[in-house]
This record gives C-alpha cells, sequence and structure tokens, in this order.
C-alpha cells in the first residue's frame, strides 16, 4: 500500500471511500464530522441512522453511502476523545485498521483519511501523527493507496516529515 499525504479538503477527495472521524451517534456533530454530512447531504444521515441505529462504539469502523460526495462510501470511525479522558492509544490505532478493513470488505482500493481525534477531541498532535503514520503503514491491506488529508499546512508539514515523504 502506498501511503500519501495531501493538503486540501477530504469532501473534495476523488477516492473509492472517505474515513470520517465521527462521534459514538453517528448523526454528524462539528469538523470532519460535519463537513461529510454537510457535502454529502441527508443520504449519509439516513444511511447511518437505518446502518446503525445504535451508533457506534469508539475505536470501531461502519460504512454509509458517501450521497453527494466524490467518493462511493464514507467509512465512518469513532475516535477517542481525549479531552474526556480516553487517553488509551490502542483505541486510535483501531480507528485506522479497522478503517482498512472495512475497506478491503467493500473492495475499496484508494481511501482518505483525516488525523483522528486530533481537533476537537484534544489527543495530542505529535501523537495523533505517529499513530497515523504507524498505523497504516503496519495494518495488512488491499487498499492501493491510504491518502491523508491534512486540512491545514501544521498538519501537512508534520506527516510528510513523519511519514518521510
Amino acid at each position: 500500500m502506498e501511503l500519501t499525504v495531501v493538503r486540501g479538503d477530504i469532501t473534495e477527495q476523488q477516492v473509492d471511500a472517505v474515513v470520517n472521524a465521527a462521534n459514538r451517534a453517528m448523526r454528524g456533530g462539528a469538523g470532519v464530522d460535519g463537513a461529510i454530512h454537510r457535502a454529502g447531504g441527508p443520504a449519509v444521515l439516513q444511511d447511518a441512522i437505518r446502518r446503525f441505529p445504535d451508533g457506534l462504539a469508539t475505536g470501531d469502523a461502519g460504512w454509509t453511502t458517501a450521497g453527494d460526495l466524490p467518493a462511493q462510501w464514507v467509512i465512518h470511525v469513532v475516535g477517542p476523545n481525549h479531552n474526556r479522558g480516553e487517553t488509551d492509544r490502542s483505541l486510535l490505532e483501531s480507528c485506522y485498521r479497522r478503517a482498512l478493513e472495512v475497506a478491503d470488505e467493500l473492495g475499496a482500493r484508494t481511501v482518505a483519511f483525516p488525523l483522528i481525534s486530533a481537533g476537537a477531541y484534544g489527543w495530542p498532535f505529535e501523537d495523533a501523527v505517529a499513530c497515523a503514520v504507524d498505523t497504516l503503514r503496519a495494518t495488512p491491506t488491499e487498499v492501493d493507496e491510504a491518502r491523508l488529508v491534512a486540512f491545514d499546512q501544521r498538519a501537512y508539514d508534520a506527516l510528510r516529515a513523519y511519514a518521510g515523504l
């Protein structure tokens, strides 16, 4: 699998699947979650309600339609909320691993990832970067390209430097 880093808007990525950093309820929210729901339109929320009436557990992943997004699927993951005491790094690692497992189930070959839990959930930035790169590189998958999408220059520079790109 090729690991790439781009700076941009995850909702505009031309990939098979985009990963959404969702909350447990999977009903939309702030940050990446809100952006994906706004850009994908009501079909994303309707599919999430139908497929996941009780939401998802922290560290788990599930998919819905991508609605109006250029991708075919949204793979929703629930990252740990460091600000609320969820500091077990294995939960963050699980988000990346589970997203790749779901991508493999779907047959997705290109997947765009945000930096999970690094925003409103307050995961320490440097560790969020290391966890993303290390976990994606260590996880066996049929995905051809895992694309880390950095929303700002700081994340872009940090991801590229850590990944050695």
